[in-house]
């Protein structure tokens, strides 16, 4: 249905949207009072494999080439770039490599204005009183572009609660002071209080950047809620427009979809990192904060990570996380005020939070790329991968709860990308 230029699209049943679907409402978000010439497609990156991001974006692909000219820049933030293989993977033949920009959160934006201080210091609770400059990749400042279409999936998130809308463009494609800042604004306040959440201090720095800064754009918000069985991604609801309502409404999906809440805190907890699409911890301590709230106080966390090779996404930031290593929030917080590395650094700090359990439970990395002395260095237990995999093979456990030959009973997460798990009574606290 379309309401005052906005579209809702859901599914009929949980197979999700067809490609045909898909494209008769896709179709409509093209909708100008002017001929395309040139358009810029915003998709997330490799990390977000999950997404139904890479499907949308070579229809669109399909859609615009033989008409106008489609550039396609995904939304990095600190990630590493797309390889060849990836970009394969992720959009399918037909969108060729070449069509993919680069976004370097270093050196590639141009500052807009900044969120002043007196709001940072309202919205963090006196936590943070700075202003936050609002950088964006100048790409998106072309005027040669009609048309952009910033296309992502709304999931639990870690720094700004729910993920997307305007999180694509101002750390996917944003720059470092309001990624670091951003980052250190969510773990300051607390994971718990932001996780699988609409309206959290950082959704609301990002709002009023949104208002003040690209309202001038031509901008549109293509957002997907998906959930994936045995890697088969069904994309139950696509939102189109501009306005955040389009944001809410997919976040209420979203939370029907991708939170589950457990009615009792679990004692051990099993991860699985697919090894095509987590290869650092940046990326894979998903499986330490999307499980966090559902951990009992003393309770066991396995990660199987076959394709961690490395900590951070760069060179600087795996120095950074080596030399500090994932040691709780409190901790960070007192490293942060007595070391310049660490305040130019704040989403680094950040994420040092949130690989950690703050003591609560342990978090045992079972890998085959880093060794003993590297993984134990930043404050994780280290478990060789080859012993992991025998007595938790993945292929043979269902997610939930499993009960082994020997009776032990795990609960197991095929991938923590999909959702956020929680004891029921800890996340409505």
């Amino acid at each position: 249905m379309i309401q005052s230029s906005s579209i809702i699209a859901t599914a009929r049943d949980e197979q999700g949207l067809s490609d045909q679907e898909l494209r008769q409402v896709l179709q409509q978000t093209l909708a100008s009072d002017k001929p395309l010439k040139r358009v810029l497609l915003i998709p997330p990156d490799y990390t977000r494999l999950h997404s139904g991001a890479g499907r949308i974006t070579a229809l669109y692909y399909q859609m615009l080439k033989d008409s106008c000219t489609v550039d396609i820049l995904p939304a990095l933030g600190t990630h590493e770039p797309m390889s060849r293989e990836e970009c394969q993977a992720f959009f399918g033949p037909d969108v060729p490599f070449e069509a993919l920009l680069v976004h370097n959160w270093r050196t590639d934006v141009v500052k807009l204005g900044e969120v002043p201080a007196e709001f940072i210091r309202d919205v963090s609770e006196g936590l943070m009183s700075d202003p936050i400059d609002v950088e964006i990749n100048k790409r998106l400042l072309d005027p040669s572009y009609d048309l952009i279409l910033s296309i992502g999936q709304v999931v639990p998130h870690e720094v700004v609660g729910m993920a997307n809308y305007s999180k694509n463009i101002f750390v996917g494609c944003g720059g470092s002071r309001m990624i670091n800042s951003s980052h250190m604004l969510g773990a300051f306040y607390g994971l718990d209080r932001i996780m699988g959440r609409d309206v959290t201090p950082v959704r609301k720095v990002f709002d009023y950047a949104e208002a003040h800064f690209i309202q001038d754009l031509p901008l549109r918000y293509v957002l997907t809620v998906t959930t994936a069985v045995q890697g088969q991604v069904a994309i139950h609801g696509l939102f189109a427009g501009r306005s955040r309502s389009l944001f809410e409404a997919a976040v209420k999906m979203s939370q029907e979809k991708n939170l589950n809440f457990l009615d009792k805190p679990l004692q051990k907890v099993v991860v699985y990192l697919d090894e095509k699409e987590f290869k650092s911890t940046w990326l894979g301590n998903k499986a330490v904060y999307r499980t966090r709230m559902a951990i009992a106080k003393g309770g066991e966390l396995i990660v199987l990570a076959p394709g961690v090779r490395k900590f951070g996404e760069d060179d600087q930031n795996d120095v950074l996380i080596r030399k500090y290593g994932y040691v709780g929030r409190e901790n960070v917080i007192n490293l942060i005020a007595d070391h310049p590395d660490l305040q130019q650094n704040l989403s680094v700090a950040a994420h040092l939070i949130h690989g950690s359990s703050d003591d609560q439970f342990s978090i045992t990395y079972a890998v085959a790329k880093l060794t003993r002395q590297e993984i134990e260095q930043v404050n994780f237990r280290y478990m060789p991968l080859d012993e992991a995999l025998l007595r938790y093979p993945p292929e043979q456990l269902k997610d939930g709860w499993n009960r082994l030959p020997d009776g032990e009973e795990i609960f197991f997460v095929s991938n923590p990308a999909l959702g956020l798990w929680a004891d029921r009574s800890r996340f409505e606290d």
